[in-house]
């Protein structure tokens, strides 16, 4: 049998066991400046204590032994230690040209533990971690210029393909995106996972026949409020729905609010999700010194009402978990059945063209024409052209307001025009359209006759 065709029988008979936090477990340990170097990081001209991704390679043992206690606590799936191992968050610490060195380093030491401990009664998987990176394709990072950005779509996925490269080199058997704030940062991780996998099953052709690189992909994102939105002000409806092109094998939410404040949002997921759902939450909320004090037998009391109430396929735990709240959520989640997806959500019957901005839109013939607003199309709008020929964006970026409180659900825009320079005028007007909520919750009609320009 193939990874996934593993995962999809044990998930079909019950609910499978995440791990629980891996940074709040690295605390207990106490480890110096010194042991973060290590011999192989001696003489780093920087700093290095925090930067947990470097373990794999300097204390693989200290790493080891929390997988270990996950696995004996009752994990199936275990996270690898790589949360921040990519190009974009280790150029704080100099070393991003060492990301695919530490993701393949941390998927060993997880496939070494999961191996030691898998049966054929109870197999062990490793999923390899891609963080969100530590800046976003979505959000201005200066609250004086909303359309600026400090990281580009091809640096984020050249960053996550090098890191999904060195996870599955390493031994792992899921890739995870996970406490993911951002949608666009984790589309481009779906582009780089499904180039990466692409390439490989050209190289490969008898290894793509035998299932080899059918690698299943874990999304999952996280919420900033009681709203239930991400920090780029999606809602969870409108996150699911612009993921599925990546074909996840499961979706779901994590860290944020703490299990108790996280279920609403899983039962809204719950019910749109073609696919299996998955939550591993926070141990409640930190307290003002920034440590989390949800005892084991609260938080699984927490996830219960998840499984009671059939909303999940697959739990665990985030930041101030430990082996012990696995352990309690284990006992807990074995009375119960997982999450039977929806069979006209399963067999695509109830299918429907679904779009979304900051919120989904259901393009449904019960529901008659979708209003297209073509006033941000400069062919079409001799004003609206003015203004981008003269660069005056935010009486243009008023239209498109207008439009929508107008009632568009959608609104089209194109900068076709010989003496505009369409890419360019493009990605400045989107950027800041995104940037104002009023204007970003419909989704946008990129209509261009130019590649460069759709790009």
């Amino acid at each position: 049998m193939t990874i996934r065709e593993q995962l999809d029988a044990l998930s079909a008979e019950r609910i499978l066991l995440l791990d629980g936090a891996m940074g709040t477990m690295i605390q207990k340990f106490n480890l110096s400046e010194a042991d973060f170097r290590g011999n192989e990081f001696l003489h780093h001209t920087k700093p290095l204590s925090g930067c947990n991704d470097i373990l794999c390679i300097t204390k693989p043992a200290v790493i080891a032994s929390i997988h270990q206690a996950y696995l004996r606590a009752g994990s199936d799936i275990i996270e690898t230690n790589s949360f921040n191992a990519n190009a974009i968050s280790l150029a704080d610490y100099d070393l991003q040209d060492r990301a695919y060195e530490i993701n393949v380093a941390a998927a060993r030491v997880a496939r070494e533990s999961a191996d030691r401990y898998s049966t054929g009664a109870k197999p062990r998987f490793v999923a390899g971690i891609l963080g969100p990176t530590s800046k976003t394709a979505s959000i201005s990072p200066d609250v004086n210029d909303p359309g600026a950005r400090s990281v580009t779509w091809d640096e984020l996925e050249a960053a996550y393909y090098d890191s999904a490269r060195g996870l599955l080199d390493g031994g792992a058997d899921i890739l995870m995106i996970e406490t993911i704030f951002d949608t666009l940062n984790a589309k481009a991780a779906i582009s780089a996972i499904q180039k990466l996998l692409d390439e490989r099953c050209s190289a490969d052709p008898e290894g793509a026949a035998a299932g080899r690189y059918d690698v299943p992909l874990m999304i999952s994102g996280t919420i900033v409020d009681a709203a239930g939105r991400t920090l780029s002000g999606q809602t969870v409806e409108a996150f699911c729905v612009s993921v599925m092109h990546g074909k996840p094998w499961s979706i779901g939410l994590n860290c944020s609010l703490g299990a108790e404040r996280l279920y609403p949002h899983v039962a809204a997921l719950s019910e749109i999700a073609p696919v299996l759902v998955s939550a591993h939450p926070n141990a409640g909320l930190p307290n003002r010194f920034g440590q989390y004090d949800e005892s084991a037998q609260t938080m699984a009391g927490h996830i219960e009402t998840f499984l009671k109430d059939g909303l999940v396929n697959i739990v665990g735990g985030c930041c101030g978990s430990t082996p012990a709240h696995i352990a309690e959520i284990a006992r807990i989640a074995a009375n119960y059945k997982p999450r039977k997806i929806p069979e006209e959500l399963a067999s695509g019957a109830a299918a429907k063209t679904v779009l979304s901005g900051l919120e989904p839109l259901v393009v449904d013939p019960a529901v008659g024409f979708i209003d297209v607003g073509e006033r941000t199309n400069v062919a079409g709008s001799r004003k609206f052209l003015r203004l981008i020929k003269e660069e005056r964006y935010d009486e243009a970026l008023s239209i498109a307001r207008e439009m929508v409180e107008a009632g568009a659900s959608i609104i089209d825009v194109c900068m076709d025009d010989a003496l505009l320079d369409a890419p360019r005028a493009m990605q400045k007007f989107l950027n800041l359209a995104l940037a104002d909520p009023e204007i970003a919750r419909v989704p946008v009609m990129v209509d261009s006759s130019r590649w460069e320009a759709i790009e």
